[in-house]
């Protein structure tokens, strides 16, 4: 190679152009089954391609999947693992475990890891292990935890997840816990934001919800700038703010009215 060239780099990167969805994800498990949580911006660069993009994709009627990285990669590999579930169930006429769908994803990311960028969490309830998280990231490892966070804006939110996660957490507990963390890492990450939707997974069945991006909880700092965006005229309240601490509070502001020019 001649003097002053580089090595180009080896491993998966994204293409010119290829659609990346800088993110932020995170699946927690709280007692009686588990909730996944993602933000909902999908870039190009510098080009937000999609504000509201769903990034929580069922594999089954009771395992889901959130896919961070290249768009394409993760639809592909989450595609491939409807197939091979549908054929499993099918076949053993029972419906598929959470640890079984993981191994499925972590087999086709682990078998390209040299030509995916593809960071996954499966998380998921079955009979016989109750409520599960499965996190894969990018390389292809798996591992069984009892909350996993992933995407560029988890970057973030560490040391915030580590503070204020608990076991055993009721579902109303891990619901806010979920939303207040992606709240940080939209915050701040410019890859992440628009609105948050969860899916909460437990024996009864599934529940979706969708949080608009006006209603995200604001976090510290942000309060002034949200108050100020909206003004009076789109209606802007701030009725209380509940900051962390040792209450267990989980930076949750209420009564935020709409605010436009936010997401």
């Amino acid at each position: 190679m001649p003097a002053g060239t580089s090595q180009p780099e080896t491993g998966p990167r994204l293409k010119d152009g290829e659609v990346s969805m800088g993110t932020s994800i995170m699946a927690v498990t709280f007692k009686g089954g588990v909730i996944l949580g993602a933000d909902s911006r999908t870039s190009t660069g510098s080009y937000i391609a999609n504000r509201v993009t769903d990034k929580i994709t069922p594999l089954a009627d009771n395992v889901y999947i959130l896919r961070s990285g290249s768009a394409a990669d993760t639809q592909a590999i989450a595609g491939y693992v409807q197939l091979y579930i549908a054929q499993h169930q099918a076949e053993a006429n029972e419906q598929i475990t959470t640890k079984t769908a993981a191994h499925m994803a972590m087999q086709l990311a682990y078998s390209n890891k040299d030509n995916l960028q593809a960071g996954l969490i499966v998380a998921g309830w079955d009979k016989h292990a109750g409520g599960q998280v499965w996190a894969i990231p990018l390389g292809g490892t798996l591992t069984c935890v009892p909350y996993a966070i992933g995407g560029s804006g988890s970057a973030y939110i560490y040391g915030y997840c580590d503070k204020f996660w608990r076991p055993d957490m009721s579902e109303a507990e891990a619901k806010q816990f979920v939303v207040a963390a992606l709240a940080h890492a939209m915050s701040r990450d410019a890859s992440s934001g628009g609105c948050v939707r969860t899916v909460v997974i437990a024996q009864d069945g599934v529940r979706r919800d969708f949080l608009p991006g006006h209603l995200v909880p604001a976090t510290y700092g942000e309060v002034g700038a949200r108050a100020h965006v909206g003004g009076a005229a789109a209606g802007a309240r701030v009725t209380s703010v509940a900051l962390m601490g040792g209450g267990g509070s989980y930076g949750v502001v209420a009564g935020l009215g709409p605010l436009h020019g936010v997401v």
